[in-house]
């Protein structure tokens, strides 16, 4: 079946351009070859300029989940504070509990975002080793304030800040490196328009060598592992080829368009389009204005209007658009008429 690129609008997988699909055509290395070390070797400049990091970037054969996993495992030493406003920072907190920490929440109403004011008191309160957060929620189209975090993080002895950018890198800012990111990871089907099944994530120092002094860290998302075979610029376990086939090309189509800080301001431009979409309807976004996401815009429908009335397969009361990846603001602007045509 032949789909036409860009008229996927989910907030991911999203749409993955012709040039990169046919990158993963290309014949198999061994994974310990030559081959395999000059490719990674090829990407990891690239990849710092995507994640804003002068630090290796892990590459992973798993969903960002997996990464996910490795920032509690890697990155908790007893209790970790979570930060919950979505299904996606749930499910963070989840995974704390699931890997045999303790947890505590710190959780808004669903459209809302915990601001940084909110975390210090938290902190004031509860004592913890670690904090978790989401900086773009998926499910709900906002975003946090991962830069103010930082700052009251520093604030506390021995706090590690463990971020999920998974639908905000390669499509709106994240400063590793300047924001003092503990652990940040995204995966490949968001922002970057890559086939699902790849993660990325940076680790600080202070993250590795925490990692270090705790058991239960367990093989496949071992930290120490990762980092000393990508120091080596090799996989630590046979990896998704293809992808990092797809992974190459794109970052070089990035890097063609003029890099990651257009590719920022082309995400801003659609969430700016959507919001005078927005303002010329009537049907209002979840997020307030300040904390929406450059990726995906979640916008709540009129009295009397269903999710099915456009796609039927969201919530009854909103709908989610996934402004992300290759898509253009003319694309968007196709899709919002039918939207609004769907409405009438």
């Amino acid at each position: 079946m032949t789909v036409p690129f860009g008229k996927f609008f989910l907030p991911g997988p999203t749409d993955v351009h012709p040039e990169v699909l046919a990158a993963m055509a290309r014949p198999m290395i061994g994974h310990r070859s030559s081959g395999m070390e000059k490719l990674l070797q090829g990407v990891a400049p690239r990849l710092g300029a995507l994640a804003r990091t002068k630090r290796p970037v892990l590459i992973g054969t798993t969903s960002a989940t997996g990464f996910m996993e490795m920032a509690v495992r890697n990155g908790v030493r007893r209790r970790a504070l979570s930060l919950v406003n979505g299904a996606f920072s749930e499910r963070f907190a989840a995974l704390v509990g699931a890997c045999g920490k303790e947890g505590i929440r710190l959780d808004v109403p669903l459209g809302g975002a915990v601001e940084p004011e909110m975390l210090r008191d938290a902190l004031r309160r509860t004592p913890v080793d670690a904090v978790t957060c989401v900086h773009s929620e998926t499910s709900t189209g906002v975003l946090q304030d991962v830069a103010g975090y930082a700052e009251v993080v520093r604030e506390f002895d021995d706090v590690l800040l463990l971020v999920d950018a998974v639908t905000s890198m390669a499509g709106s800012p994240v400063e590793t490196d300047q924001w003092n990111l503990d652990f940040v990871f995204t995966g490949s089907q968001k922002a970057l328009a890559l086939p699902p099944g790849l993660a990325l994530g940076v680790a600080s120092d202070r993250m590795l060598e925490r990692a270090k002094t705790l058991e239960g860290r367990g093989a496949y998302f071992d930290l120490v592992t990762f980092a000393a075979a990508m120091a080596k610029f090799q996989p630590t376990n046979t990896p998704a080829i293809s992808l990092l086939y797809a992974l190459e090309t794109q970052l070089a189509r990035i890097e063609r368009d003029s890099g990651i800080e257009a590719r920022w301001q082309r995400h801003d431009a659609m969430r700016r389009r959507v919001e005078t979409w927005s303002a010329e309807t009537g049907i209002a976004f979840v997020p307030i204005e300040g904390r929406r996401s450059w990726t995906v815009s979640c916008l709540k429908l009129p009295e009397g209007k269903h999710a099915k009335d456009v796609n039927g397969a969201l919530k009854d009361s909103t709908i989610r658009i996934g402004h992300m990846g290759d898509h253009t603001v003319e694309a968007l602007d196709e899709l919002l008429a039918l939207i609004r045509g769907a409405l009438d």
